[in-house]
């Protein structure tokens, strides 16, 4: 890129949110010369005089450090694009109605796969595989619930698989039956997952590079620079390389390689060679630092780990994928080889379980370095200090902060009211002294960062501004939530250049209508993003 100057003035610079303070740091303009932040201010504005100096006006509106993406899944939001559009259906028959469209729209399909329905439209989220032979006959069909833990299956899938009633359950799985112990289609953790590995045909590489840059250009649109994808599996590394390759990523990817309980020891290699891979490629774009590591799986499929047991099921605590000596042997194994761990916690247990394993290599963990707990879904009030004592980064996904539909109807009568208190911790963890960062889990939830942060806020949702706050003690402020996004993404991204626009930072803007951390909770979900810019170079 040519060492250009381009200055920004007409509006207002959110330079530092300043959270130790009363208020946030401001500016009137700000300058960037290639990918760098170089002046603020009457500094900025004395270089518009400067040859071949590009000026924009932000026509009242704001700049601000670009937002981050804490844990998404971004090619599995592309994937979702190819088949039937399952997710905007508001009941079970509106499911049916996309997938008997679909088939009747691409009858050379010899695959349905779609994704994502929503689980609530049926009893304990258990769909039946007869449901959906009547709209797609011979043809097998496999649906991706919400979760992305749980998967629809029809008959002839069911028979591709050839899981009958004398298949046993897979390892960290569960084939869901009927009374007469007949599969009923109904496919969760393992069970969905290995099923989409081995049974289901994969797109194409081009159709997924296709996918992926689709949901960067998604990321693009809405301010977001860099985006956490905290899963992938080997198969879906030469995705990446590849779209890097082609200059196909409009937004800055890292990829959380996901370590199987089965098969860790030979993956430390395994892993260390695809970031090898990926750090000879250069591509500013993508990098491949993180482990995943699965602890649990969700509340709502009754396989997050629990200390005790579901209310509405008291001989059922959860699936708890590694075991205790297993999971340290592992996380310091990666630690070690210098990846950071990136652990998906939903249940009590599994985040005790994540701690006390983060608590076990603390001698080999660095500042610089910082492990990442995702989701802190139920947290046991023992154990919110423990975040800021071991300097753990706490990524929520903060749209869930609200009590809809599937907390009503799935969450709480699983977990009971007397845990409902302990979920989504925000503020508690904040209070802790570590640092939060803020995500979607795209697709499992919308990628829009304006809801999310809005919930952050006010902890409902932000469509029902007459509802009554869910949880109101753990509000967090808007600044506080904001650095969700900016300054706590900019240490899990172990990127201390970003984040803020201070003089030196690395230039990943943002021009927004409005600023968010000044405006009524009721008008961020409002805010326009009219501009986003990745090191200097503008993406939106």
């Amino acid at each position: 890129m040519p060492n250009t100057t381009t200055i920004f003035t007409g509006g207002s610079v959110l330079v530092d949110l300043n959270l130790g303070g009363d208020e946030a740091t401001m500016s009137d303009a700000l300058a960037v010369q290639g990918h760098t932040i170089v002046a603020l201010g009457d500094d900025a504005k004395a270089l518009m005089n400067e040859p071949g100096a590009e000026v924009i006006d932000l026509e009242g509106g704001v700049l601000t450090p670009a937002l981050g993406e804490g844990h998404a899944h971004p090619l599995l939001a592309g994937f979702e694009t190819l088949g039937p559009a399952v997710r905007e259906a508001s009941d079970l028959d509106g499911i049916l109605d996309a997938v008997r469209e679909w088939k009747a729209s691409h009858p050379e399909d010899e695959w349905i796969v779609g994704a994502s329905y929503d689980a609530t439209f049926a009893e304990g989220g258990l769909f039946d595989a007869r449901w959906l032979d009547e709209v797609t006959g011979d043809t097998p069909t496999i649906l991706r619930a919400w979760d992305y833990h749980t998967a629809w299956v029809n008959t002839a899938a069911l028979r591709a698989g050839d899981i009958t009633s004398e298949t046993p359950d897979p390892e960290l799985g569960r084939y869901v039956r009927r009374a007469d112990g007949s599969p009923m289609g109904t496919l969760q953790e393992t069970a969905a997952n290995n099923f989409l590995a081995e049974v289901v045909p994969p797109y194409s590489l081009d159709t997924r590079v296709g996918a992926l840059e689709h949901a960067t250009r998604v990321y693009a649109r809405q301010g977001t620079t860099w985006v956490q994808d905290a899963w992938v599996d080997p198969e879906n590394i030469e995705v990446y390389l590849a779209a890097a390759r082609a200059d196909r990523l409009h937004a800055r990817v890292n990829m959380a390689f996901r370590a199987d309980p089965a098969l860790w020891r030979e993956q430390v290699a395994e892993f260390s060679a695809a970031r090898a891979a990926v750090r000879e490629l250069g591509h500013e774009r993508l990098s491949g630092e993180t482990i995943k590591f699965f602890l649990d799986g969700v509340v709502e499929s009754h396989t997050a780990a629990l200390i005790a047991p579901y209310a509405d099921r008291p001989d059922e605590r959860g699936i708890l994928n590694w075991s205790v000596d297993e999971l340290e042997l592992a996380m310091r194994a990666f630690a070690e080889a210098g990846f950071q761990l990136h652990l998906h916690a939903i249940g009590d247990a599994a985040n005790r379980h994540a701690l006390d394993g983060l608590e076990a290599i603390a001698d080999i963990t660095t500042p610089e370095r910082p492990h990442v707990i995702a989701h802190v879904a139920l947290l046991h009030p023992d154990d919110v200090q423990r975040f800021g004592e071991l300097g753990v980064v706490a990524n929520f996904e903060p749209y869930w902060a609200q009590c809809d539909a599937v907390m009503r109807d799935l969450t709480i009568p699983h977990l009971g009211h007397d845990r409902e208190g302990q979920q989504y911790l925000i503020r508690s963890v904040l209070e802790s002294g570590a640092t939060v960062s803020f995500g979607s889990d795209w697709p499992v939830t919308t990628e829009d960062w304006r809801p999310a942060l809005a919930t952050a806020i006010d902890r409902r949702d932000p469509s029902e501004a007459e509802s009554t706050p869910w949880l109101p003690e753990e509000r967090v402020s808007a600044r506080q939530a904001y650095a969700g996004y900016t300054t706590g993404i900019a240490r899990q991204a172990l990127a201390p250049e970003r984040g803020t626009l201070t003089v030196g930072s690395t230039a990943d803007l943002v021009w927004l209508s409005e600023n968010p951390t000044e405006i009524d909770v009721a008008k961020i979900a409002g805010v326009q993003v009219h501009g986003t810019w990745l090191a200097g170079h503008r993406t939106h």
